[in-house]
């Protein structure tokens, strides 16, 4: 079964990127991945800039298969050619503020000072998104190889409110002048 471009015909599938609904009608992706349950293939939905960002090697292939138009064509394989170029980008799980001082970060070692930010890692694992610890934003750079990653970022922070996504971008703005 190939990947596939759908409308949703209901409101009920989650998107496996961002955990959020995908609303009745709205475009989604639908990556096919063997059932390890039962003989088979399963689908796993996503919203198409989250299949860009998490799963691009599956959407490229559902792009150059559908017959489908598919809005924002353009920008979709700009995204998903990003995550391609740059391994550990798919890895991004939006950023937030640590509760605590106990994590350290994946780049340096370092523990993540209790109320900074902190992006959160994902690994894609037997066709799931499982943890993968945390990153400070100024190892974002070295990290990811690229300093093209805010945009990544404050798709996954869907949570965060305007003030805080304009101190994220500043915390952003403040590494790239160092």
């Amino acid at each position: 079964m190939p990947h596939v471009f759908e409308h949703a015909s209901s409101g009920r599938s989650k998107c496996r990127g961002c955990g959020q609904l995908i609303a009745k009608g709205e475009l989604r992706f639908g990556e096919s991945l063997p059932n390890p349950f039962a003989e088979g293939e399963m689908m796993h939905w996503f919203h198409p800039a989250c299949a860009a960002y998490k799963r691009p090697e599956a959407l490229m292939q559902g792009l150059g298969e559908t017959q489908q138009d598919v809005a924002g064509r353009e920008a979709l394989e700009s995204a998903a050619r990003r995550s391609l170029a740059q391994r550990r980008l798919p890895r991004i799980d939006g950023a937030e503020r640590a509760p605590s001082s106990q994590a350290k970060c994946r780049h340096c070692h370092e523990p993540i000072e209790k109320g900074g930010w902190r992006i959160r890692l994902v690994f894609h694992e037997e066709g799931t998104f499982a943890p993968g610890g945390f990153i400070h934003i100024a190892c974002g750079r070295p990290y990811f190889e690229t300093d093209d990653i805010l945009e990544q970022v404050f798709h996954f922070s869907r949570a965060l409110g305007a003030d805080d996504r304009e101190d994220l971008k500043r915390a952003f703005d403040k590494d790239e002048r160092r």
